[in-house]
C-alpha cells in the first residue's frame, strides 16, 4: 500500500539537494575566478623589455613589481591624467617578460622609482586552495544556508512550497478535553459511536468472535448539531490521537497535490495508530464523479486516492476515519459503500428532552436564578440546534450583566430566544401613530386567530416593538408539548393564523399594507407542501409532485411534475389560501370588540404576555354573555 515517501525516497531527495548545492557553488566559483582574472589583467598592456628600459631612463616608472614570470610596471601619472586603475593605483600599468639583467636593480633605483618590491608567489597548491577551494566552500555554505532557510519558510503551513504536505492537526485527549459527557441531545449518535470507542479500548473482545473494526463512520446532519464535537468526543473517550482537517485542505490548483496529501495523512495515521482521522465537510472532495464538462480533475484524483487508501489500510491497527457533511446526497456512491464508510450516523436537531439536556450542559458554568425553568426554554426553541442553544445561553448571560444582575433569570433566557428569532429591539425606529395602530391590530389579529381555533399553539407574547431583523412586531406562540406530526386541520388552522394579520387590516382599516409579506410567504409554503408533498389534496390524491433537496441545509423543493401539473398545483394552492383567508376574516369580524379592546391595550403597553392576552379575551367573552 502506498503510504507517502519512503526512507529511500527521502535519501534520494537529500542527495539531489546536495548535488544542486555543489553545482551551484562550482558555477559561482568559476564565474568569480573568471571575473577576477579579467579585472586584474585587463588594465595591464604588454611592452618590450627595451621599452621598459627606455621608461626607466625617462623616469616615467613609479613602481616595478617582480613576479615569477613577468615584470609589472606602473607608470607615473601625467599631469591632469585621471586615475584609471581598478584597484586604486595611479597611472597606467604595463607588463613585460623577465630577462636575466644583473643591472636591473641599479636601473630601477637610478630612475627614482618610489616603490620597489620583489614578490615571492605562493606554491601552485596554495594558489589553487586560495582561488578555488576556499571560495567554493564559502559559496557552498552560504547558498546552502540561504536556500534551506527559504525552503523551510516556503514549506510552512500556507507557503507556496507546502502544497504537497499534509496540513492536519493532531489533538491528544488532554488538548481536546471533550468526552461523551459534553455531548447532549444525541444519544443515538453516541450509541453508534460507542462501539468504536470500545473496540479501540478492548479490541480482543471483538476479534475473539470474528468482528472487525468499522473503517469509517459518516456523521450527517444540519449545521450546528455537534458533528465535530462528537468526533472529538470519540477521540477523547478512546484516549487516542485525533487528526482533524477539512475536505477543502486537500483541494489545490495543482493536479496531484490533494492525492499526495491523502497519502501523507494516512502515512501519519498508521504511524500513530490507533487514532481517529476526522475529515470535516467531506463533500468538498467526495462529490459524485459525473464526467461532465465542469468536472474537477484535481478533486476527482484526490477522491480516487482517498478511496484507494481506505481500501488499502489495515483496520485492525485501529485507524478510524470519521467524516462529516450536511450534503450526503452529493457524495460519490463508492465513498459510501460498506468497507469505506461502514456506518451513517445521523446527527439531527434535538428533540424537547435533547434541547433541555443541551441547555443543562451549557449552563454548568452560568449562575442561574431560582426562577429559571429550562423546560420552558426548551419548548420555546423548537427546531434549534445545539449551537443555537449555546448562543441563547450566552446571550442571556450577557443580558444579565448588561442589566447589572449577578444571576441569569428566566426573562433573560426568554429575551435571548427572541433575539435569536427576531433580533434585538430596535429602539431608534420610531413609527407614526397610524403605523403603530396598524401593527397592533395586525398582531392581535394573529393572536385572536390562534385563540379562537382548536388546533393551534397558545400565545406566549405579543409585541409591537420593532426588531433588527425587520419585524415591526410579532406574536410568539409556545407549544404545550413536542409534536412530530401535523394533521390537515392543524395545517389549515396554522395558515389561517398566518393570514389573520392581513385580515385584521382589511376588517378594521379596509386596506392592506406590506407588513404581511412574511406571513404570506409562510402560508403559501405550507399550502404548497400540503398539495405537492403531503398528499392532502383531493385533486392530486397521494402523488408526490415535489421532493426536498439539500434536506439538512435550505431544504428547497424540487418539482417532479410537468408544467401543466405545476399550473394545476398553483390553482390548488390558491384555493387553499382563499379558503383560509375568508375564514380568518370571518373570525375577526365576529370578534371585533375583543380585537379593538386588546389592540388598545397593546398600543398602551407595547408588549403583553400570553396570560394578559387570555385574561382580556375572557373578560370580553364575559361582557358579551352579560349582554345576552
Amino acid at each position: 500500500m502506498p503510504t507517502g515517501k519512503t526512507p529511500k525516497d527521502s535519501g534520494q531527495s537529500d542527495m539531489r539537494m546536495l548535488i544542486s548545492f555543489i553545482i551551484m557553488a562550482v558555477i559561482f566559483t568559476s564565474v568569480l575566478n573568471i571575473f577576477m582574472s579579467a579585472m586584474t589583467t585587463r588594465q595591464a598592456t604588454e611592452i618590450t623589455y627595451t621599452e621598459f628600459l627606455q621608461m626607466l631612463e625617462n623616469k616615467q616608472v613609479e613602481t616595478v613589481e617582480i613576479q615569477s614570470d613577468r615584470l609589472v610596471i606602473t607608470q607615473k601619472p601625467q599631469e591632469n591624467e585621471e586615475e584609471e586603475s581598478f584597484y586604486g593605483l595611479r597611472g597606467k600599468q604595463y607588463y613585460t617578460g623577465i630577462i636575466n639583467d644583473p643591472e636591473l636593480t641599479d636601473r630601477i633605483i637610478a630612475s627614482g622609482a618610489t616603490q620597489y618590491r620583489e614578490v615571492q608567489n605562493n606554491s601552485p597548491i596554495i594558489s589553487f586552495l586560495a582561488t578555488w577551494v576556499l571560495p567554493f566552500l564559502l559559496i557552498y555554505g552560504i547558498s546552502g544556508l540561504i536556500l534551506r532557510s527559504v525552503m523551510k519558510k516556503m514549506g510552512g503551513a500556507g507557503g507556496p512550497m507546502s502544497f504537497g504536505k499534509n496540513t492536519a492537526k493532531i489533538y491528544a485527549q488532554k488538548e481536546t478535553g471533550v468526552t461523551f459527557a459534553d455531548v447532549a441531545g444525541q444519544e443515538e449518535a453516541k450509541e453508534s459511536l460507542q462501539e468504536i470507542v470500545d473496540f479501540l479500548h478492548k479490541p480482543e473482545r471483538y476479534t475473539a468472535i470474528g468482528a472487525k473494526l468499522p473503517k469509517g463512520a459518516l456523521l450527517v446532519g444540519p449545521p450546528g448539531t455537534g458533528k465535530t464535537l462528537l468526533a472529538k468526543a470519540v477521540a477523547g473517550e478512546a484516549n487516542v490521537p485525533f487528526y482533524s482537517l477539512s475536505g477543502s485542505d486537500f483541494v489545490e490548483m495543482f493536479v496531484g497535490v490533494g492525492a499526495s496529501r491523502v497519502r501523507d495523512l494516512f502515512k501519519q495515521a498508521l504511524e500513530n495508530a490507533p487514532c481517529i482521522v476526522f475529515i470535516d465537510e467531506i463533500d468538498a472532495i467526495g462529490k459524485s464523479r459525473d464526467n461532465q464538462m465542469g468536472s474537477n480533475d484535481e478533486r476527482e484524483q484526490t477522491l480516487n486516492q482517498l478511496l484507494s487508501e481506505m481500501d488499502g489500510f489495515d483496520a485492525s491497527k485501529g485507524v478510524v476515519i470519521l467524516g462529516a457533511t450536511n450534503r450526503p446526497e452529493v457524495l460519490d456512491k463508492a465513498l459510501l459503500r460498506p468497507g469505506r464508510f461502514d456506518r451513517r450516523v445521523i446527527v439531527d436537531k434535538p428533540d424537547l428532552k435533547g434541547r433541555e439536556d443541551i441547555l443543562k450542559v451549557h449552563i454548568k458554568d452560568v449562575k442561574l436564578a431560582d426562577n429559571v425553568d429550562l423546560h420552558q426554554i426548551a419548548l420555546a426553541t423548537s427546531g434549534a440546534a445545539g449551537a443555537d442553544l449555546a448562543n441563547i445561553v450566552n446571550e442571556a448571560a450577557l443580558r444579565a450583566v448588561r442589566f447589572g444582575r449577578e444571576k441569569v433569570e428566566q426573562a433573560d433566557l426568554m429575551e435571548a430566544v427572541e433575539i435569536i428569532i427576531a433580533g434585538q429591539e430596535k429602539k431608534d425606529r420610531i413609527m407614526t401613530e397610524s403605523e403603530r395602530k396598524i401593527v397592533a391590530y395586525h398582531e392581535v389579529g394573529h393572536a385572536l386567530a390562534t385563540a379562537l381555533q382548536k388546533n393551534t399553539q397558545p400565545v406566549q407574547k405579543i409585541t409591537i416593538v420593532p426588531r433588527t431583523m425587520g419585524a415591526l412586531g410579532y406574536t410568539m406562540q409556545m407549544p404545550e408539548e413536542e409534536k412530530y406530526l401535523m394533521n390537515k386541520e392543524e395545517i389549515l388552522d396554522q395558515i389561517t393564523t398566518y393570514l389573520a394579520g392581513r385580515g385584521a387590516e382589511e376588517v378594521i382599516f379596509h386596506t392592506v399594507t406590506t407588513g404581511a409579506s412574511n406571513d404570506i410567504e409562510k402560508a403559501t409554503e405550507l399550502a404548497r407542501n400540503m398539495v405537492a408533498q403531503y398528499g392532502m389534496s383531493e385533486r392530486f390524491d397521494m402523488v408526490g409532485l415535489e421532493s426536498v433537496q439539500n434536506k439538512y441545509l435550505d431544504g428547497r423543493n424540487v418539482r417532479n411534475c410537468a408544467e401543466t401539473t405545476s399550473a394545476a398545483i398553483d390553482e390548488e394552492v390558491l384555493s387553499i389560501i382563499k379558503q383560509c383567508h375568508q375564514k380568518a376574516i370571518k373570525l375577526l369580524q365576529e370578534n371585533q370588540p375583543a380585537l379593538h379592546r386588546i389592540a388598545a391595550f397593546l398600543l398602551e403597553k407595547e408588549t403583553i404576555t400570553g396570560e394578559e392576552f387570555m385574561k382580556l379575551l375572557k373578560e370580553e367573552e364575559t361582557v358579551d354573555l352579560q349582554k345576552v
